[in-house]
């Protein structure tokens, strides 16, 4: 039986609370949000689609907090993949126009996204 560590669930939150961190103010005023890290040229839908999709993949990582080891396996299979395809975009974006924000924002996938990998792999033996 496989079994979902403490460390592992306080991921998923943590998770959670960074996604919603960022999403909240970003479907708010993205426009605002945007302009203060320094983007200029600024497609608020496409914004507010980042924050949606934060909002759905940091809010499965609160709903599944009391979840099984199947269900934990399943997301963490979405995680891998989101947190890749978001690294080599925000790589892709940094080729395009260095901005300090969006290294940040690669740092934390990067931070995420090797966590995601380690846990799927331990999960998955």
């Amino acid at each position: 039986m496989r079994i979902i560590t403490k460390s592992l669930r306080i991921w998923f939150i943590v998770h959670f609370v960074v996604d919603f961190l960022i999403a909240i103010p970003l479907f708010i005023a993205p426009i605002k949000i945007l302009t203060i890290f320094g983007f200029t040229d600024i497609n608020s839908l496409l914004a507010r689609l980042v924050a949606a999709a934060l909002f759905g993949i940091g809010g499965a990582s609160l709903l599944i907090n009391k979840g099984n080891a199947d269900s934990y396996n399943a997301l963490l299979s979405v995680k891998v993949i989101w947190s890749f395809m978001a690294i080599v975009a925000l790589l892709i974006s940094l080729l395009e126009s260095l901005n300090i924000f969006v290294i940040f924002i690669l740092i934390i996938f990067v931070i995420f996204s090797i966590t995601w990998i380690y846990y799927k792999l331990r999960l998955s033996k």
